[in-house]
């Protein structure tokens, strides 16, 4: 069981598959062992941020921060990735001829086992918990193993230590290999240190005009893994040794389904200096534990003695430091990537409108036609999910008054050439034929007007010589009838979208260069009369904008109120930059409207998360977030189970029955926005235990599904059952050791021959979340649960869930 903790030094944490690891499991004290906390301490917490801890020696200074000696300087530093994993072998078990699964090796002893490695040449050695084979010019080595393995239905990984470089060589290579009893037929990897290569092979005659080559990556093929599977000979890959590409498949050749083979890692050379390839944890299976970033490097002394306590926390530390969102249609639009965002929400009393994409585009200011007429910030409503007022113009005539200006500068112009200029604004008005918004080259040639029609239809007119213009009419109907409007023009497809519908466009002439922005007015004419606002430019090689900028009239007008718990939740996470979201289960409910800014993005996936009786945590094998649904903890059954383990086999202390009014609850009063307030109450709870109430606010659609989520409630919590709140577990001596490594929040399993004081003899709990810690044979996991037997719900007709009076819980 050794711990495998791996370092990102330079990496960034929120860039998984840039990230190149560095293996400093030897440094880990194993006598404190690493301690992993993960999940909620029960059903009705909220789950807490992943966190580990675990104390390096130190002692060549590697892991002090500023050191320069440093190997790793100068990446020694807060949040540096740190990932945390378990890895597993298959016992050994009767007489060989064994699956090839069962041959493992960590390397760990020093002493290459002579019976497990009996065909070994060259000089091979373990050194620093590897298996090092020398490359000699003109010569060969070898880590080879005897023929008493069979690969037919089973399997084997390697990990990648160390690969060997040319070194003036004009051929060498390293390779992992299966071999049959006929020299030279032999399926596996070879790496070609001269070209970079992987190549997957199936060679007769030390040769295969068929493999497949890849150009080798340190981070995607750090792990290697050769599989048989009913048929299928399979050569997979991966980054952490737990999820596996496959890179090539093929019918799996005769002779492996009727051999005993050798497993054979064999390094060459021609000529140049020497140097070795190195492996590690061959057969051994991977289960990731942790996954974030460390919080900090403190140095200690003991003496002369130094060593490194860090701690360790998963993804939610860096959602949870991101600042607050701003309004649903702003957070839209920023996701997009713009050149230039204004959304013109200053304060009343401001002389110009910011940029909020972060680029260099400069600040729209006033200007001033003619005398007279105003331009208020801070006046008007806009649209409705973004509370934040727009400002109003009004001018004196259509040729005197104020209007906004700004030179977006050269980064704007240079993205505007060569790319698909993309744009959107929304508007309101009751007077025709005034101007929106003009895009001007700097030469003059090229440019764009959006404005009314003298019918009030929306219309573009564009320039590009200079002198001659071109208008096309769009079918969006009279725009000025002092409603707020919202359009969007995608330069790719040449469409434009007007309150999110696709509309008919006259041909639009693309346009490049473009670097001054003009709102509100165009040649000192045509001054708008009403308020113009969020208005968003770029240029892209994307395609994809178009439709995306038509779901904004969605956004701003009613924040995507009815769309569904998971897609909510994918929402949120883009706002925050993390694209790995997992779903889980299949009830996803219609949700409210985002509600407003000014709160974190956390904070909205919690009301997600509360709204649904859902579960929301960071994943533990990579920078990623899982969102289950309620239904996933329906009506769990043995089959379900992720395990199952004798009381007897806990081989710990502490196990407690738990039977007080910690989660009573027997009245709920509940309310949601735009909706009634209504209680849910369970007289006989009241009667029996008195009155436990809760306030809920929560984001349903509609009375009913609120009255449902308030009945949920009661009808688990009036009368809770006594239960276990906390299993103990020594995984590492149990036979089931790979599948308590499996147990995930809301996985089930049972405890089996409790003592004759139990209630029951077995009872099945859920994970809530647990705490563990990982010594040198010792793997000692706290789970803290809940009784699964609350998530029953009726199914008519079933023997076990379809008892009247028993199971008659109706799920929502």
């Amino acid at each position: 069981m050794p711990v495998l903790v791996e370092m990102g030094w330079g990496g960034l944490v929120q860039y998984p598959a840039t990230i190149t690891w560095t293996d400093i499991s030897a440094r880990v004290d194993m006598v404190q062992g690493v301690t992993i906390t993960r999940g909620a301490s029960d059903e009705l917490s909220e789950t807490q941020p992943g966190t580990a801890t675990l104390t390096l020696d130190n002692q060549d200074g590697a892991l002090t921060p500023g050191n320069p000696a440093s190997p790793y300087y100068p990446f020694v530093r807060r949040n540096a990735p740190v990932r945390v994993s378990v890895t597993t072998t298959t016992p050994r078990t009767g007489v060989a001829p064994w699956p090839v699964a069962m041959l493992s090796d960590d390397f760990d002893d020093g002493i290459v086992d002579p019976a497990l490695w009996s065909g070994s040449f060259g000089g091979v050695t373990e050194t620093d918990g590897k298996t090092r084979i020398p490359l000699i010019p003109g010569g060969s080595a070898s880590l080879q193993s005897a023929r008493t393995w069979v690969l037919a239905g089973s399997q084997i990984a390697v990990k990648v230590a160390k690969l060997p470089t040319a070194n003036g060589s004009s051929a060498a290579a390293a390779r992992f290999m299966v071999n049959s009893v006929t020299s030279g037929t032999r399926v596996g990897f070879t790496y070609n240190a001269i070209t970079g290569s992987l190549r997957c092979v199936s060679e007769v005659g030390f040769a295969d005009a068929s493999g497949v080559t890849l150009t080798y990556s340190g981070i995607d093929h750090l792990w290697l893994r050769l599989r048989e599977l009913s048929g299928t000979l399979l050569w997979e890959t991966s980054p952490d040794g737990a999820t596996w590409t496959v890179r090539r498949s093929l019918t799996t050749p005769a002779w492996v389904t009727s051999q005993q083979v050798v497993v054979d890692l064999p390094v060459s050379r021609t000529g140049g200096t020497a140097d070795y390839a190195e492996w590690d944890l061959i057969g051994h299976q991977t289960s990731p534990r942790f996954y974030g970033t460390v919080n900090e490097f403190p140095v200690e002394w003991e003496g002369l003695l130094s060593k490194v306590t860090i701690s360790a926390t998963d993804l939610f530390k860096r959602l949870n430091r991101l600042p607050p969102l701003m309004s649903c249609l702003s957070e839209e639009i920023k996701s997009l990537g713009p050149l230039a965002y204004y959304p013109l929400t200053e304060p009343s009393g401001a002389t110009s409108a910011g940029d909020l994409s972060g680029t260099t585009a400069g600040p729209l200011t006033i200007a001033q036609v003619g005398t007279g007429g105003s331009l208020d910030f801070g006046t008007a409503p806009g649209p409705a999910s973004a509370t934040d007022a727009l400002p109003v113009f009004t001018p004196a005539s259509a040729t005197a008054g104020r209007y906004l200006v700004s030179d977006m500068g050269p980064g704007y112009q240079d993205s505007s050439t060569g790319n698909w200029n993309m744009m959107e604004a929304w508007l309101s008005t009751s007077t025709a034929g005034r101007v929106i918004f003009a895009l001007t080259g700097s030469a003059g040639t090229m440019q764009m007007v959006w404005s009314l029609n003298g019918s009030g239809a929306l219309q573009v007119e564009t320039m590009i010589d200079g002198s001659t213009w071109q208008t096309s009419a769009i079918s969006s109907g009279n725009l000025a009838d002092g409603k707020l409007h919202h359009f969007a023009y995608d330069e790719y497809a040449g469409r434009v979208y007007v309150d999110g519908v696709a509309k008919t466009t006259g041909s639009v002439q693309w346009m490049a260069g473009l670097r001054t922005l003009t709102v509100g007015a165009y040649a000192g004419a045509r001054l708008w009369s009403g308020t113009i606002g969020h208005i968003m430019l770029t240029a892209t090689q994307y395609t994809g904008i178009g439709s995306q900028m038509a779901t904004h009239f969605q956004a701003g007008a009613a924040a995507f109120a009815g769309e569904t718990a998971d897609v909510r939740i994918g929402r949120l996470a883009k706002y925050a930059g993390l694209t790995a979201v997992t779903i889980l289960g299949t009830t996803h409910d219609p949700i409210a409207g985002q509600g407003d800014g000014g709160t974190g993005v956390v904070a909205r996936m919690r009301e997600v998360e509360a709204t649904e009786s859902g579960r929301l945590y960071a994943t533990r094998d990579g920078y990623g977030l899982a969102y289950q649904s309620r239904d996933l903890r329906y009506n769990p059954d043995p089959a379900s189970e992720v395990f199952t383990i004798a009381y007897a086999d806990l081989d710990t202390l502490g196990v407690q029955l738990a039977d007080d009014d910690q989660k009573l609850c027997n009245q709920v009063e509940a309310s949601r926005p735009g909706g009634a307030t209504q209680k849910v109450r369970a007289d006989s709870s009241v009667l029996a235990f008195g009155l436990y109430g809760q306030q809920l606010e929560i984001l349903k659609t509609s009375d009913n599904s609120l009255v449902d989520a308030a009945s949920w409630i009661v009808s688990r919590y009036a009368n809770p059952d006594p239960e276990l709140r906390e299993v103990p577990v020594e995984a590492y001596t149990m036979p089931t050791y790979q599948a308590i490594l499996n147990a995930e929040i809301s996985s089930f399993f049972s405890v089996t021959g409790l003592p004759a004081q139990a209630p029951a003899a077995s009872m099945r709990v859920t994970v809530e979340g647990y705490t563990e810690t990982i010594r040198e044979k010792s793997h000692t996991i706290q789970f803290r649960t809940s009784a699964s037997a609350r998530d029953s719900v009726w199914v008519l007709g079933d023997a076990t869930y379809g008892r009247l009076d028993s199971t008659t819980r109706l799920a929502y």
